[in-house]
């Protein structure tokens, strides 16, 4: 069962018919995923505090009911190594439709997966992996299962994957921690399944995936009408 902190964000995203990244993260930290580090800045200092605090370099992210795909307005900004990088892209931030507050959070490297669903009207939540970032729209690289799964089921997704060469350490890099993995794509198929009366869409991308763990680097829930 969804705990009240969880049905109380979804209740007060309902006016913009989505979830904002702050409110999206806090859901999927309250369901046990990993996610980075993070806090919301509205000044200059608040800014500054948290980002010493998080430790650089950081990333900020526009926080606006008015823009879901932050992206096309430059509203994600890697690898802030100073306070007056941070300041200036508050300050441009600031500017744009909607601004509710910058969120600032840790750097989280990996390999860049996305998980994903959909809520077919006759299937229920269909959950999606593949790999992440840009990715997912060149590659289309994609294994597509109906929730809920298994541990099984999760397998199949990933040994369905073409490059999924690239999870076993392949040339020399950092291999998957595939049961973290796994656990990470079969909870995410009972969140949604929980909220199968709720949602539309929801996309993590990226999911940064180490040898240690995986992290929801950024999350986003859309809503039913």
């Amino acid at each position: 069962m969804l705990k009240k902190e969880i049905r109380d964000i979804l209740l007060r995203s309902k006016k913009w018919g989505w979830v904002l990244e702050p409110d999206a993260q806090k859901i999927f930290s309250l369901y046990g995923f990993k996610t980075p580090q993070y806090d919301v800045a509205l000044s200059s200092d608040q800014a500054v505090a948290i980002a010493r605090c998080i430790g650089y370099p950081v990333v900020a992210k526009i926080v606006s009911p008015a823009i879901i795909h932050k992206s096309d307005v430059k509203g994600v900004v890697v690898n802030i190594k100073d306070d007056q990088t941070l300041i200036q892209t508050l300050e441009r931030f600031r500017k744009l439709d909607g601004f509710l507050g910058m969120l600032i959070a840790e750097t989280v490297k990996g390999l860049e997966l996305i998980i994903g669903a959909k809520n077919d009207f006759q299937f229920g939540p269909m959950v999606l992996l593949g790999m992440g970032g840009v990715g997912v729209e060149i590659y289309k690289d994609v294994s597509l299962r109906m929730a809920p799964l298994t541990a099984r089921c999760a397998d199949h997704m990933i040994n369905g994957l073409a490059a999924r060469k690239l999870f076993t350490g392949y040339r020399g890099s950092e291999p998957v921690n595939l049961n973290a993995l796994k656990k990470t794509i079969v909870s995410f198929s009972r969140l949604m399944m929980e909220l199968k009366d709720e949602i539309e869409s929801v996309d993590l991308n990226p999911v940064m995936c180490t040898a240690k763990t995986c992290v929801v680097a950024d999350a986003r829930i859309m809503l039913k009408k």
